[in-house]
């Protein structure tokens, strides 16, 4: 029997010993790539790296499972937590700092108010971040952080895709390395999965800290000096980010503005805003492999049209043609009640529109938490994944608007019975004049 290697998208059977899985890696869908990712990455880990692996860490999962993941037990569905259990008597002793959060944009600024609560705690340390680079925009300049460290995951997984070992050991090396030079202190791992627990390891730091089980996945507390134990209690990614600094004996707590971008930044943006005032923004789009995440194209241009009283209405896209094409449909259908939004290069530029904006509108993805997080009132449209561990921060007013169960949902991460078509337009619009009566920018413009 193949191992199974645990995923964002569920469980994708993975034969590491067949012959041209570099080649079978190309053929799978988008949705499968990180799975892939995952199974290819502890291979190398076994050639490389062996010698740091405590025993057991990548077997006996399975009968026949040589190389398979850890984590069998752990549940599908994104259990959250609310506190620490354990926290430490007070804080490690640390001058140089080393925080790792890989991932996408969503997973990497719901772990900004934690950092920002971990550096009033340690004033005088340098922080250093590690993180990929299609995140790392959003982290530059953050006061919080004195460096941003880039994972180069391109490079390594497409040495690992072709089985090119030594050229993945020279790119896995040169990142060991760099962290090595840095001499950490401490390792915080809000990540928690097998290969942050392996490069705090490799980090040479003597202080690890990381999740214990479940919050812990795929063997990563088996690298960790310190595990923080986490109630089982429902609450949102931010809680659990936050919980465990708590565990770090710290009580400080997460600054006002967790995300900061330069007024240069802003003053770009409110010169594209034509008409100076402070429009409705919605985010239709979503990630090549989070569609089941996207709203109806028809169902925004319904809100767009029953909002269009409340003022100006731009509807923002990602980089990719299809999130373009998504934004201009909804344009088309609202009759000329809707425009494109300007250009927005960077992330900083992003957060900086939502900033301006009275009111966000969109799914749960990662420039929600990014208006959430600028002070903006959003409106969630969420369907199938966790609403709980998916909740905006909560310091900003939100409203959330879920898909109506639809059949019977089949367990798991997400709820596959709540379809994004099954929210009425009527429901958005309800929430959206909701939030726009208590926002004083709507006030500001109506005078």
């Amino acid at each position: 029997m193949a191992p199974r290697f645990a995923g964002e998208q569920g469980f994708k059977a993975l034969d590491l010993e067949e012959p041209g899985l570099g080649n079978a890696v190309d053929q799978l869908p988008i949705a499968d790539e990180a799975n892939a990712f995952r199974g290819l990455f502890q291979k190398f880990l076994i050639e490389t790296h062996g010698d740091i692996l405590p025993e057991g860490v990548l077997g006996g999962c399975e009968s026949g499972a040589s190389r398979g993941m850890l984590g069998g037990d752990h549940p599908l569905w994104g259990t959250v937590i609310l506190s620490c259990l354990n926290p430490l008597l007070e804080p490690p002793l640390a001058q140089r700092i080393l925080v790792i959060r890989l991932g996408a944009v969503g997973d990497v600024v719901r772990t900004l108010p934690a950092v920002s609560a971990l550096r009033a705690g340690y004033p005088q340390a340098k922080i250093s971040w590690l993180v990929e680079k299609a995140s790392s925009n959003l982290l530059y300049g953050q006061p919080w952080i004195d460096e941003v460290i880039v994972f180069p995951r391109e490079n390594l997984s497409a040495a690992l895709r072709g089985l090119r070992l030594p050229e993945a050991k020279r790119v896995s090396s040169g990142i060991v390395r760099e962290l090595r030079e840095r001499n950490f202190d401490l390792v915080v791992d809000f990540h928690g999965i097998l290969k942050t627990g392996v490069l705090g390891k490799l980090s040479g730091a003597a202080r690890r800290v990381g999740y214990a089980r479940p919050f812990g996945r795929e063997a990563s507390y088996l690298f960790a000096t310190d595990l923080a134990e986490l109630a089982p209690e429902k609450g949102s990614r931010f809680d659990r980010n936050i919980s465990l600094v708590r565990f770090l004996g710290l009580r400080t707590v997460p600054d006002a503005k967790p995300l900061r971008y330069g007024a240069d930044v802003e003053q770009r943006v409110r010169e594209q805003l034509a008409d100076g005032s402070n429009p409705i923004v919605i985010h239709p789009g979503t990630s090549a492999h989070t569609a089941h995440k996207r709203y109806t194209a028809e169902g925004y241009a319904v809100v767009v049209r029953a909002l269009a009283e409340h003022g100006s209405i731009l509807v923002t896209h990602g980089p990719a043609a299809e999130e373009r094409r998504f934004a201009e449909k909804i344009v088309f259908d609202s009759y000329g009640r809707a425009e494109l939004a300007p250009e927005t290069p960077s992330l900083m530029d992003l957060a900086a529109l939502f900033s301006l904006a009275r009111l966000y509108i969109g799914s749960d993805t990662g420039p929600l938490h990014v208006a959430s997080l600028v002070g903006t009132p959003v409106v969630q449209l969420i369907g199938p994944t966790n609403i709980v561990e998916n909740e905006p921060w909560r310091e900003t007013p939100f409203q959330r608007v879920q898909a109506p169960l639809q059949g019977r949902p089949s367990g798991g991460r997400q709820e596959p019975g709540r379809r994004m078509a099954g929210i009425e337009p009527a429901w958005v619009i309800a929430a959206a004049k909701e939030l726009l009566k208590k926002s004083p920018l709507a006030e500001k413009d109506a005078g």
